[in-house]
């Protein structure tokens, strides 16, 4: 099918089923990931399907996990393929509109909804985090540990004592959930991906918008920022609640852009009260709000009027799901207690304690990272003043993309789906050739990475380090380039000549009518 697409866009004739020829492929790649998940994904260990006699072969046989693993990385494959397809016929303008668009990503979308979570359990974290509220508990001082049954109900044992980093918002959303599932884990798992797929389906609808008034091509950004197989994985399959959060900061930043600037505050405000590291959008909803060419004065009342709105919400907001107001504030760290190596300074720190742990001078792997994190919130902070204080030459949109950036790049911890935080901005504002096959490259690395590290695919086959996984992901991604057209095309030839930028007088306009 694929081959039958690339043909027909290399002629340059798309007939009037192409919509399905750009879903189907992708449609049969999540299909095949829903089948592999019924034997590799999350079940809570409460839930009857483990009786069932298929989910009971594909999870306790060895043919039967093989088999459930094979599903999910080949339908994984077929997933980024079917996406580098697209992306080849959308950069080249021959998907006009974002119908076809939006038909294939649904279609994407659709089986995966029937899948136990994949990539995460998470989201049984949320659900017992709702429990705990119910129970009288306070997330941001009790661990889900408190609550009877809570490894059953398919948490990490990671997080069974630690304090929620989300904000009160989202707590809110938690307990509804709980309320709702009563002791059925599973359903909670169902009805949270329900909403993280709400979040993709605003951001489907704001990534477009942004991009038109930035003078980018909506349909490439939608296909960078909205269908990338990392938000189908991480937000649909994973159900992550970065997705509401990113949807809510798309969308204020668009009510701030269409002059509707108290609604704009007010999102914004929902958005750090789900995951408080939407605060970062803030001072660019300000900096859109004081205008081009502002005054100092204008700038810090506009600063100020961000400030003394979003305060209240989130207070009234913990009031009225009666938890401190600002007890996220100390559980922000809870993140930090995992070491990644996907988070630079935290590498850096746990190399330099190896290295000096093989020249016999013992083990002091925590103080090293502690110094390089410690360098890295610096580095950031000062960064991050400076996007603030300096916005001459991008657009406010574009200074919120390149800070979440810098947050992913020198926080102290990184997952694969934090980049999702800046990859729909990054896609509204545009980018040049060699960002757009950066960003390309990053997408199909951490695709291949989420599955060589994840315990469900890997660990029957061998153990793999987070390290190694990289490794491993970065000699697959050099392999596909050299040996597939699409990624070749896409990363090392001229289809994306232009990158993703305007492309007439009246684009280049809008363009520059963005910039600060």
């Amino acid at each position: 099918m694929n081959h039958r697409l690339a043909q027909a866009s290399a002629e340059g004739s798309l007939d009037s089923d192409t919509p399905v020829l750009y879903a189907l492929p992708g449609f049969l790649g999540s299909t095949f990931m829903t089948i592999g998940a019924f034997g590799v994904g999350w079940f809570p260990l409460s839930t009857n399907a483990l009786s069932l006699p298929l989910i009971e072969f594909l999870q306790t046989q060895s043919l039967g996990l093989a088999l459930a693993r094979s599903f999910v990385i080949v339908g994984a494959a077929l997933l980024l393929q079917a996406w580098l397809v697209v992306g080849v016929d959308a950069l080249q303008g021959r998907i006009t509109g974002l119908r076809t668009m939006y038909i294939a990503l649904g279609a994407w979308c659709l089986p995966l909804l029937l899948a136990p979570p994949l990539f995460s359990r998470d989201v049984y974290s949320y659900y017992m985090q709702g429990r705990l509220q119910l129970a009288g508990h306070n997330p941001y001082f009790s661990g889900v540990s408190l609550i009877p049954g809570w490894f059953r109900s398919g948490v990490d044992p990671l997080w069974a004592d630690a304090s929620t980093p989300y904000g009160p918002i989202f707590l809110g959303i938690e307990r509804v959930v709980a309320s709702v599932a009563g002791d059925s884990a599973l359903m909670a798992s169902y009805l949270l991906r329900l909403i993280s797929l709400f979040g993709v389906v605003i951001l489907a609808w704001c990534v477009p918008r942004l991009a038109r008034m930035h003078g980018i091509n909506a349909v490439p950004a939608l296909w960078l920022g909205v269908m990338n197989p990392m938000v189908i994985l991480h937000f649909v399959a994973g159900a992550h609640n970065d997705s509401l959060m990113v949807a809510a900061i798309c969308l204020a930043l668009w009510l701030a852009l269409t002059s509707r600037p108290n609604l704009s505050i007010v999102v914004a405000a929902l958005a750090v009260g789900i995951k408080p590291v939407a605060v970062v959008v803030l001072p660019f909803i300000a900096i859109i709000l004081a205008g081009r060419n502002p005054t100092r004065l204008l700038r810090i009342s506009s600063m100020l009027r961000v400030t003394f709105t979003t305060g209240p919400v989130l207070m009234l907001s913990s009031a009225l799901i009666g938890v401190g107001a600002f007890g996220w504030i100390g559980a922000l760290a809870t993140p930090g207690s995992v070491r990644s190596w996907l988070s630079p300074s935290t590498a850096i720190g746990m190399m330099w304690g190896g290295f000096i742990q093989i020249l016999g001078f013992g083990n002091h792997t925590d103080i090293t990272i502690t110094i390089t994190r410690v360098c890295g919130a610096l580095a950031l902070g000062v960064l991050l003043v400076g996007l603030v204080l300096r916005p001459s030459g991008r657009s406010a949109t574009r200074g919120a993309a390149e800070a979440f950036l810098l947050l992913v790049l020198l926080g102290p911890v990184a997952q694969p789906w934090y980049l999702l935080w800046a990859i729909p901005l990054f896609a509204s504002t545009g980018l040049s050739r060699n960002q757009l096959r950066a960003a390309v490259v990053v997408t199909c690395g951490f695709t291949i990475h989420g599955l060589a590290n994840w315990s469900a695919t890997a660990d029957t086959f061998f153990e793999l380090s987070d390290g190694l996984a990289i490794l491993i992901s970065i000699a697959t991604l050099a392999l596909a380039i050299l040996t597939s057209a699409q990624e070749r095309g896409l990363i090392l030839g001229k289809k994306i000549e232009h990158g993703l930028s305007p492309k007439d007088d009246a684009a280049r306009m809008r363009f520059k009518s963005t910039l600060l």
